[in-house]
């Protein structure tokens, strides 16, 4: 894992695509994975994306449409 330390969660595609596509990536895959706060009930980190725009809150059980990767 020492390897993926300075490109973070776009280490896995190693040194194919280019250096500015996987900056790209990198914004969008960290945005999508990061803890959201649920509007129903303001818990964070219990948000997750169940499918492109559809989220679910783990603790209330709602789900709602959103963005494709923020809620």
């Amino acid at each position: 894992m020492g390897r993926t330390k300075e490109v973070g969660i776009v280490g896995r595609y190693g040194a194919r695509y280019g250096s500015s596509i996987r900056k790209k990536v990198k914004e969008i895959l960290e945005r999508r994975y990061s803890d959201h706060k649920c509007n129903f009930c303001g818990t964070v980190g219990r948000v997750y994306r169940i499918s492109s725009g559809i989220w679910e809150c783990k603790k209330c059980n709602t789900k709602w449409a959103g963005g494709a990767y923020e809620p």
